[in-house]
């Protein structure tokens, strides 16, 4: 990540997804703002402490239907849509 990006994520850390990593620094970014150790986040995502540590720092072959368990959660919503109706350009 630049210095631009790194302070955008610093000052808003949601948003675009474009890597593993940006999975992993959104979760726990969620984690640590609700206050909530790795134990505790995984037990209630129904994953283990392996999982949830690995995901929070981008391993890239994270299993999906886990990774989605982890993003509910933790309150986190993934949407998809086409880059040419990014409802979201412009903000």
């Amino acid at each position: 990540m630049n210095n631009k990006n790194t302070e955008n994520a610093r000052n808003h850390p949601y948003g675009q997804v474009v890597t593993a990593a940006d999975i992993g620094r959104l979760i726990r970014h969620k984690r640590r703002v609700v206050g909530t150790h790795q134990e505790t986040a995984a037990g209630l995502a129904g994953v283990g402490t392996k999982f949830l540590s690995q995901l929070e720092n981008g391993k890239e072959t994270a299993e999906l239907g886990k990774v989605l368990q982890v993003l509910k959660a933790m309150g986190l919503e993934i949407y998809i849509f086409p880059r040419s109706q990014n409802p979201l350009k412009g903000r």
